[in-house]
This record gives C-alpha cells, sequence and structure tokens, in this order.
C-alpha cells in the first residue's frame, strides 16, 4: 500500500506539472523578462528565497500593538487547549480505527518533507521553465515558507522534547534535546509543511468555497497526526498559526520583488480569538 500511494502521488504532480504548462504557456510574458536566461532567473528566486527567509526570522521584532494582541490572543486559546490536550487526544485516537486507511496514508505521505518539496518544486520548476512569474513567485513562498518554518520546527523539538501520546506519558511530560524520536511531539512536521502549502496555495483563490476546500485538505495531515497519537492538540494548532504567520511575513516581502499575483489590491488577514460558554477557537477574516 505505501508504495502504491507514493506511486500515485508522483502521477499527481506529473499530472500538475502538465496542468501548470499548458497555463502558462498560454500566458503572455514581459519581453524584457523572456530576455532573461533561465540561470538569471534561478539566481534572482533564490537570493528572494533566502531574503523571505530572513525577514519571516526578522518579523518579531518588529511587531506593533495588534501583532502582539494577534499573539498574545494564539497563545491565550492555546493554554486554554492545553488544559484539554489529554481528553482530545483520547478522543481523536479512538476515531483511528474508523478512518478510512486511503485518508491516514495521504496525511502521512503530503505531510513528509520529501513529498512536500516535491510538489512545491514542481511548482517553481514549471514557473522557472516556462518564465512565468506568478508561478515562480508561487513556487518561491512555498519553498521558503515550507523551509522557515520547517527549521523552526526542527529545532523546537529538540529544545523542548515533548513526548508524543502515544507513549502513554502525560502531555506536560517533557525532556529536552532528546535522542527518542517519541519526545519529538512539539511542534508537528506534518502540520506545518502541510498548512503552509494549504495557506499559501488559497491566497491565488478568490472564492472562499475553492479556498474552504484547499485549507480542508491541507487539514488532513494535521488530524492525521491526531489519529494516530503522534501530537497533541495544542501542537497541531500552534504548528497550523505558525505556518499562517512565517507565509504572511514572506508574502509581504515578496511583494516588493515581483508583481503582485493577487486580484485584490488589499491583502488584509486577521486572526481573532474567539471565547464562549464551552468554546475555544480561532476565526480568521480574509
Amino acid at each position: 500500500m505505501p508504495g502504491a500511494f507514493a506511486l500515485f502521488l508522483r502521477r499527481i504532480t506529473l499530472i500538475c506539472i502538465v496542468v501548470f504548462s499548458i497555463v502558462c504557456r498560454g500566458q503572455e510574458q514581459e519581453k524584457s523578462k523572456d530576455e532573461q536566461t533561465l540561470w538569471q532567473l534561478f539566481k534572482y528566486d533564490g537570493a528572494n528565497m533566502f531574503g523571505g527567509i530572513a525577514h519571516a526570522y526578522s518579523r518579531p521584532f518588529h511587531w506593533e500593538g495588534d501583532d502582539w494582541l494577534t499573539f498574545g490572543g494564539v497563545m491565550a486559546g492555546t493554554g486554554l487547549l492545553y488544559l484539554a490536550d489529554e481528553e482530545t487526544s483520547d478522543f481523536f485516537m479512538r476515531q483511528r480505527d474508523d478512518i478510512p486507511k486511503g485518508i491516514r496514508d495521504y496525511g502521512w505521505y503530503y505531510g513528509s518533507p520529501q513529498n512536500n518539496y516535491m510538489l512545491t518544486g514542481a511548482v517553481y520548476l514549471t514557473g522557472l521553465f516556462t518564465k512565468n512569474e506568478k508561478w515562480r513567485r508561487t513556487g518561491v513562498l512555498l519553498i521558503a515558507s515550507a523551509s522557515a518554518a520547517g527549521f523552526l520546527q526542527q529545532v523546537s523539538k529538540l529544545m523542548v522534547g515533548r513526548a508524543r501520546p502515544r507513549t502513554g506519558k502525560s502531555s506536560d511530560t517533557f525532556k529536552p534535546f532528546p535522542n527518542d524520536a517519541d519526545y519529538h511531539s512539539f511542534p508537528s512536521g506534518h502540520a506545518i509543511l502541510s498548512f503552509t502549502n494549504a495557506y499559501a496555495l488559497a491566497k491565488l483563490v478568490n472564492n472562499p468555497w475553492a479556498r474552504a476546500g484547499i485549507y480542508t485538505v491541507g487539514l488532513i495531515p494535521p488530524v492525521s497526526r491526531l489519529w494516530e497519537g503522534a501530537h497533541w492538540l495544542t501542537d497541531v494548532t500552534l504548528s497550523i498559526a505558525l505556518s499562517i504567520a512565517t507565509v504572511e511575513a514572506i508574502d509581504r516581502y515578496l511583494d516588493t520583488k515581483y508583481e503582485s499575483p493577487y486580484r485584490r489590491k488589499n491583502k488584509k488577514v486577521s486572526w481573532n480569538l474567539n471565547l464562549g460558554p464551552g468554546s475555544v477557537g480561532i476565526i480568521g477574516v480574509f
């Protein structure tokens, strides 16, 4: 089954490349950009990938009032969810056997680094070889966001050393700098990579229903890790928040380097903490 599923992913990627190529070749390019060599474009994009990563890491030093309020709201919401980590983990793990194996396999394979970079690389190379700035920029955003958030994820796993639910340990069990992968619960790499892709790609779509569909597909890997007992709910929610913040920061940086691919003139996104009787959540306004 794993081999067959990996083959399926490769086929889907090839199909995406073909579709992207057809779309890109049908779009007009400015003459000055056509005259640039692929190597020149590649060097320019590579510099912007590193520039975007550095920009994302520097953002907390430039936060203002609203940014700190958003950060505080996310932390407060996560703190409330932390109180129910063990109960929610038990709930999700009980659902595991009722979930079709194909969905669980998709959640694992799509969120793994090799498949993630296979997809993002396909998007970027399609834009590069067709000299389509929109898809080049999208590829740069995908790769830079996944790399920036992914590096933070690896460092955090080592420093925090949180025990995974499947170990049978409590949610407040920590062993910093562990050698055992069972203490790599926070944050969730699958959640970061999959939702980073979903959030970046959804920015290209104006239809709210289409966006909801992209987000849903991007949430399958994070939820699948809850079913498998690999992560606590707070691991996943904070990972998704990190993905959103990283994509937003790099996207704004790329606005200074490329023409915007978005139809809307103003891209305003806000995330608000919603508290109510017996409920807690984060609401995104697009």
